[in-house]
């Protein structure tokens, strides 16, 4: 170590100059031991808007799954190890509109735990893909259904054989808010050195919104936590639940919100591409929907010539929203 604090490779005699290193990466036993530890972006052409008004993005699709759904299962599927429900012979089955799929997948060929999601037929072509790489069984439901027909799906087959299957229920688990308690908020408090004043993200499962706003209000009382969910029951912001509309997860409590932000498609679609045009950040339409809101607080803040940090999620990357991957063992040349 020198005393800029650069960390010297010397490397071998006679090799040439020594290698100096500002930051080594970190190095894990595991693709799981990854999960988490996400950066915080600052999203200054945004800020143009909002002058004086901090704006910052958890960058969640730096997750190894490529989703803040990582954390959810995760914790998820090492509790139910903990408490034996997960064992030899038992197969884990959950319904999804594919975040959460992809993180069980990633997880479960990690652990060696075989999986089996219920998800709608319409979800986007790379999602089915994706899971399947990993060696997930996958079964469609409705696609007129949505996520709440998954639902029924997966609970109809768990039933009928009941011995085979774990069923975790990421709306009804409560690893799945917790993940965001001891993990997502505590990060966002380290990152923001305790100055976050206002945190807005979506509603999918609610574990992200609920874990994070309830821990973030036993860390400052006077940080408002604000929820965003799609204007219309027939919504094109994946991953989004439209509350009134929807059978509302188990583990959703309004209580700890202090708002909601009603999301229209349009907006939330048209922020996602200026992200990628003004920021560089290829994400989805539920982290637009989520900057959108984020944008909308932040204004309202400089209008009012106050100041403050906004920070909000950005769930994943776009790819699994657009072209169909392609994943061929054989080419012709």
């Amino acid at each position: 170590m020198t005393a800029a604090g650069l960390v010297v490779d010397p490397g071998d005699a006679g090799a040439g100059p020594a290698l100096a290193i500002p930051n080594v990466p970190r190095r894990v036993d595991s693709v799981l031991d990854l999960i988490g530890a996400t950066p915080l972006v600052r999203l200054r052409s945004l800020e143009r808007h909002c002058p004086g008004v901090e704006l910052w993005a958890k960058c969640e699709f730096a997750n190894p799954g490529g989703s803040v759904k990582d954390r959810a299962a995760l914790r998820i599927m090492r509790d139910a190890l903990a408490r034996g429900d997960l064992r030899p012979g038992v197969r884990l089955i959950d319904s999804t509109s594919g975040n959460t799929g992809i993180a069980y997948s990633m997880v479960g060929a990690a652990l060696g735990i075989p999986v089996t999601l219920v998800m709608p037929s319409n979800v986007s072509t790379p999602r089915k893909q994706i899971t399947r790489a990993y060696g997930t069984e996958v079964i469609f439901s409705d696609p007129m259904e949505g996520s709440d027909g998954a639902i029924h799906e997966a609970r109809r087959i768990v039933d009928l054989d009941p011995e085979r299957w774990y069923y975790p229920n990421q709306y009804a688990n409560d690893s799945n808010w917790l993940a965001h308690y001891h993990g997502t908020a505590p990060e966002l408090w380290a990152q923001t050195q305790g100055r976050i004043t206002h945190f807005v993200t979506g509603i999918g499962t609610s574990g992200t919104v609920i874990g994070t706003s309830r821990r973030l209000h036993e860390l400052s009382p006077t940080c408002r936590c604000i929820a965003v969910q799609p204007d219309d029951a027939m919504h094109g912001l994946e991953g989004l639940k439209h509350i009134p509309s929807s059978l509302v997860p188990p583990i959703y409590d309004e209580s700890v919100l202090d708002d909601t932000i009603w999301m229209p498609t349009e907006e939330g679609w048209d922020v996602a591409e200026g992200l990628a045009a003004q920021e560089g950040l290829f994400v989805g339409h539920s982290s637009g929907a989520n900057v959108a809101g984020a944008l909308r607080v932040a204004t309202a803040l400089a209008r009012a010539d106050q100041r403050g940090v906004v920070v909000t999620v950005l769930c994943d990357r776009a790819d699994r929203y657009y072209a169909p991957l392609e994943w061929e063992k054989h080419y012709a040349w």
